[in-house]
Formats: C-alpha cells, structure tokens, sequence
C-alpha cells in the first residue's frame, strides 16, 4: 500500500511494506508491532488524522480509477467509521500530476514529434508507394514494421485510408477504422494516415494527408491545396480559444461557432496527450459529440499540459462531386505563451511522384 501524506508543507511518501520501497517510499510498517498491514494503515491514519483520505477512485477518468473493487471492500470493512466517513476521490489529484508535463518530457515531445514527422514523410513518398501496385494495407504494415525498426512501440494500430474522385461517400468511422478494406493507391488520391509512437512512456498521435500526383502534375491540385489551408485555419480557431480556467465545453463551443461563422464545417476531437495516447485532463470535444463531452469536458485547462490537436474540417469538392474531410492531428503544448506545436505541423500536402 502506499500513502501519501501532506504535513504542513511537506509531502512524505510512505509504503506501507516491511521495508523502504526504491528511494521514494519510506518503510511504515512495523510487523511487530503490528502484524496485520491494514492495523499499520489504520495506525497510520491516527497519527495524522486527516481531514480527508484521497482514494484512487473516480466516475470521471479511468487513469484515476484504480481501487479495484474487492480492496475498497477491505478498506472500508477495517476503517474506524470517522474515517470511512473522510474517503473521497482523488481523481483531482491524480489528473493534475497526471496531465502535468516537466520540462524533460517536454523536450521528449519535441524530438518523438519530429520522428513521427519524418516517418510520414518516408511513408508518403516514391520511395514506398508505387501508384497501382501499393495498397492501403501494405503502407500500414510498412508503417508499423519502420516503428518496430527504430526499436520503438506504437499504442494503437496504424491506419491509411484515401479520398479520391468516385462516388464513394465519406464515412468518419471507416477512416479510422479501414473499415472499407484494403485499396490500391492509384495517382490522383489523397491519402490520410494516423499513428502514433511510445517512447519512454510518453506516446504521440498524429494524422496527415499526402496527395499522389498524376502524370501531368507538379503540384496538388489547387482545390485540394486550399482544403488543407481551411483544415489549419480551423486549427487557428480552435487553438486561439485555449485559456486557463476555460472547459473543454466552452472551448468547444466557441471554435465551433467562430469556425462555423468563417465558413467552416467544423468536427473537433482533441484530447490529452502524456502517459496515455488518450491521456487524463480536459477532453474538447469527441467526433460522435459535439455539443460537449460530460465530465472530462468539464474539467478546465490549466498550463504546461500537451495535447493532440485533433479536429476536421468538411469541404464540397467541385471537381469531385463530393465532400471530403481533411483530418490533422498535431502534438502541442499549453503553455504562458499559448499553443504551440512540438515539431510544427502540416501546411502543405506530401507529395507522393
């Protein structure tokens, strides 16, 4: 058992074991003295008679909803009732250590960041596709294998998916989920890839498109070029709304109506980045909820906590008959400065030639 206890100004960490555990928890259980380990816990709790006892239990955050439920039985059970009647959550607690980036992994971020960036840039070149022959499927798996070389972990499996110029409607969840199958990659498509690194327990998550030239291009086509400029102006919106004490809601709220006002047809999903790829702290939004997210949403963004800035923007394509959706995911970090991104982001489409 471990148990953190505040005395005055200080924090001691204490284990509740026969003996210290690593540098950080001091040994606080005399087996002699006491032979059973929840009398040392309850002995403890006499000694400091604290006005609350943080359990690791919540309703909100999974991260911060540990105690299984067999040992909350126990506690309870062997617990003074004045002190059963002192349990509360520390959900608050957990979340902010949790959400909480020191600069050492913020310089982490940075670097995952740009490698993840370069990884999609070799994916998303000749070097790997060949129009006709490629299939969504292979730059998958080619995806996963080049993290596996770098002798690195993904926490979620990679997806490709395309947008071309047929009579195939957008589907938000097939995006994700490959769920119209393996295509040939063919010239004149629009790629999208999301996948994410884990390194040192950090984890990024990132989406970007790629656009494969046709024989007589030299450039993206100009309404696909301003596609992407539409996608990063709703970027703009969205991270220009971030401000302390704000919740994920109002946050939400506010960009969809200023990008909806510009033009826009906004879906924005962004959650916290660290320990987790879908990390604890403040939730903006989910692609099946825009109107706000209970609970996580209404939890309010505080500094030095990293985020994947991940939203979409609808757009009619003329020459397409069609809608398609530009899908970014960027790493960024919150700070007294504002958003910034960790290795910048996409303004301009990779070319596959």
């Amino acid at each position: 058992m471990f148990v953190f206890v505040r005395d005055e100004l200080s924090v001691k960490a204490l284990a509740i074991a026969p003996y210290n555990v690593g540098n950080l928890f001091e040994r606080a259980w005399d087996k002699e003295a006491h032979p059973n380990q929840w009398q040392a816990l309850v002995q403890l709790m006499e000694r400091y008679d604290p006005k609350t006892i943080g359990i690791n239990q919540s309703q909100i955050w999974s991260h911060a909803d540990g105690l299984v439920a067999t040992d909350k039985e126990r506690l309870i059970a062997e617990l003074p009732k004045k002190y059963q009647r002192r349990l509360v959550s520390a959900q608050a607690l957990a979340v902010a250590w949790l959400e909480t980036r020191i600069p050492e992994e913020v310089e982490l971020l940075k670097g995952m960041t740009a490698l993840a960036h370069n990884i999609i840039a070799e994916g998303f070149s000749n070097q790997v596709v060949q129009p006709g022959q490629t299939s969504t499927n292979d730059l998958v798996w080619w995806f996963r294998e080049k993290i596996l070389s770098l002798k690195l972990a993904t926490w979620f499996h990679p997806s490709v998916s395309l947008q071309r110029s047929d009579n195939v409607k957008f589907d938000h969840e097939d995006a994700f989920t490959n769920g119209t199958g393996s295509q040939v990659i063919q010239k004149g498509d629009l790629l999208h890839v999301d996948f994410g690194i884990s390194y040192l327990r950090l984890n990024t998550d990132t989406q970007q498109h790629a656009y494969v030239l046709r024989d007589d291009e030299t450039a993206p086509p100009a309404y696909l070029i301003s596609a992407l400029a539409k996608g990063n102006q709703l970027q703009d919106i969205f991270t220009g709304n971030f401000k302390v004490g704000k919740t994920g809601n109002e946050v939400l709220k506010e960009s969809r109506e200023q990008a909806i006002a510009a033009g826009l047809n906004p879906t924005i999903y962004t959650h916290p980045l660290g320990y987790h790829g879908h990390a604890a702290g403040t939730t903006l939004g989910m692609w099946d909820s825009q109107g706000g997210v209970a609970g996580d949403g209404d939890y309010p963004l505080h500094l030095n906590t990293s985020y994947s800035i991940e939203l979409n923007n609808a757009i009619y394509i003329d020459e397409w008959n069609k809608e398609i959706r530009i899908m970014l995911e960027e790493d960024a970090h919150f700070d007294e400065s504002g958003v910034w991104y960790f290795s910048g982001r996409q303004t301009e489409l990779l070319l596959v030639e």
